[in-house]
């Protein structure tokens, strides 16, 4: 039996509140080619439970299974080896919500764990604080550029060509009602990043620079000249990391100076999971901590001194101050980010460095041996664990021949970028620890084979 409180009579007064005069104007935004006229094909009205379940079983056997093939995808979500024990203390009775909790007498041990992955996200991404999370890494990044428009006053962002394209028509959805002018391209299939270009775009309108690190094509560059020459415009530097991982072997865009640093905090903890959920980091220089979106976790001493736990700063918050407050988040990725916090403890510092330096390792040995097959050209010179090669034909075509062969070989940029010829022949590849030598090889032979 539905449930269904509203009459009729509620819903016509809701209505005519709002200024509309049906259910359906409110979805005139989305496409009509996108919505449901009916039920959707093939799914029956009504069937039983072991119907339904035999029904969902023959579907799920249509995926290819990340972890029973050779797997190089990555360009934002990686496969990385999570410990038993993650996923074990995340499902504790203790920590079991998705939700930033409201009341800190009920919950001082999940405060505590968001209060210990500040500080954990703050030192990964070498800023001076850090939120309880966000939802994921392309609305933290459009949630920095707010940030910065709150604080420079100005309305233009500069999106470097290597940010991710997921990330920049996120940007470009929210910008149509900030109103916020944002200046994006593609990239170029090389092995050189656009800093120059950003640095030469860059005036007295410039809110912010948002450049990814590593970028799309897996390029690393110095961020340093790049925020020098925002500051010297008064604009703000925004960096963007999509493989935390990276950062246990590459310097942190806080040290490069970066002003608001975010990411996708995926890698750590997080499985695949057919594309979330997923979690967002956030961090930024102190000085601009009440201007930052999100949930901060403080420290204090209740009444008979002890300490304890609390959300602090929330007079910033939608909840606290509604159409005033700095961003409309209502609540922070709680789980996710416990299965952070989990991981990184378990790693530790030396930990985190030595599964950086096998990433590492095994994507030059992948890249060393794919750049000998012939057809197959290493445009990445510098990179982390994902570089991007220029195939002799398509990509698009070569990945699915791929995939029908069980081999989920990387990323195509012309899937990335539809209708952009000079990148139709790229090739994203990953490379993390759970990939072994025979992986690569099987990969190598196949592409050989192909292309030949």
């Amino acid at each position: 039996m539905r449930y269904l409180p509203l009459t009729q009579p509620d819903r016509d007064a809701m209505l005519g509140v709002i200024g509309v005069a049906t259910i359906d104007d409110l979805f005139v935004d989305v496409p009509e080619a996108a919505r449901l006229d009916g039920p959707i094909h093939g799914l029956p009205m009504h069937a039983s439970e072991m119907a339904v379940e035999r029904h969902m079983t023959k579907l799920a056997r249509q995926n290819l299974t990340a972890g029973e093939v050779p797997f190089f995808l990555g360009c934002g979500a990686y496969k990385h080896h999570v410990p038993a024990s993650v996923d074990h203390l995340i499902q504790r009775g203790e920590f079991l919500t998705a939700y930033t909790p409201y009341q800190p007498e009920l919950a001082q041990g999940t405060l505590q764990m968001l209060f210990e992955l500040q500080t954990q996200v703050a030192r990964l991404l070498g800023t001076d604080v850090a939120n309880a999370s966000m939802y994921d890494g392309s609305t933290a990044c459009w949630e920095a550029i707010g940030m910065a428009r709150r604080i420079t006053k100005r309305g233009k962002a500069i999106l470097s060509s290597g940010l991710h394209p997921h990330y920049v028509s996120v940007a470009k959805t929210m910008a149509k009602f900030t109103g916020d002018a944002l200046e994006t391209s593609v990239p170029t299939l090389g092995p050189d990043t656009d800093l120059d270009t950003l640095i030469a775009a860059i005036d007295s309108d410039t809110s912010c620079v948002v450049v990814q690190y590593p970028d799309i094509l897996g390029r690393i560059a110095d961020l340093k000249p790049l925020a020098d020459a925002c500051h010297a415009q008064k604009a703000l530097l925004i960096a963007v990391v999509t493989e935390p991982v990276a950062l246990g072997a590459i310097k942190s865009p806080g040290e490069m100076d970066a002003d608001i640093v975010v990411g996708e905090g995926q890698s750590l903890g997080v499985g695949l999971q057919f594309g979330g959920p997923y979690v967002g980091l956030f961090g930024c220089k102190e000085k601009y901590v009440r201007q930052m979106p999100g949930r901060l976790c403080g420290e204090t001493l209740d009444a008979d001194g002890r300490r304890g736990f609390v959300l602090t700063l929330s007079t910033r918050e939608q909840h606290i101050r509604r159409e005033k407050a700095t961003s409309n988040i209502c609540t922070n990725s709680g789980l996710c980010a416990l299965a952070v916090s989990i991981h990184m403890t378990l790693l530790g510092e030396a930990g985190l460095r030595k599964l950086a330096a096998v990433n590492h390792a095994g994507a030059v040995a992948a890249a060393e041996r794919l750049a000998k097959v012939p057809g197959v050209e290493l445009v990445t010179s510098a990179f982390f664990n994902e570089f991007t090669l220029k195939l002799s034909q398509e990509a698009r075509p070569v990945v699915r021949t791929l995939a029908d062969r069980g081999i989920l070989a990387g990323v195509s940029l012309g899937r990335l970028y539809p209708g952009e010829d000079a990148l139709a022949n790229g090739l994203v590849v990953a490379v993390t620890e759970t990939t072994s030598a025979e992986d690569v090889e099987t990969l190598a032979t196949a592409l050989q084979e192909i292309l030949a």
